[in-house]
């Protein structure tokens, strides 16, 4: 089943680009999950807390942290990100 969604761009987009989820994997069993700190407060308690879920859950889970939430990711970070995972659970405060 192909699904669409229209996601709007905070940064500066003018107008919203289509964009297809991406498929999501029929089992957790065997992958990497990237747990991403965007840096605001108490992000982490959620993050540690999911963390701890899925570990118990025997997944791999990679703690990651971006440097400030006023900015996207730097483009190493992502890279890295993609490189060693195939979940993203971004940790959002507020």
């Amino acid at each position: 089943m192909s699904v669409s969604i229209t996601l709007l761009d905070p940064t500066s987009e003018r107008a919203p680009v289509a964009r297809a989820l991406t498929p999501r994997p029929a089992s957790l069993d065997g992958l990497a999950v990237a747990l991403l700190d965007i840096s605001k407060a108490r992000g982490n308690v959620l993050l540690d807390r999911l963390a701890e879920l899925l570990s118990a859950r025997g997944l791999r889970v990679n703690r990651y942290k971006k440097p400030t939430f006023t900015r996207p990711a730097p483009s190493a970070l992502r890279q890295q990100i993609a490189a060693d995972n195939q979940l993203v659970i971004e940790g959002l405060a507020d």
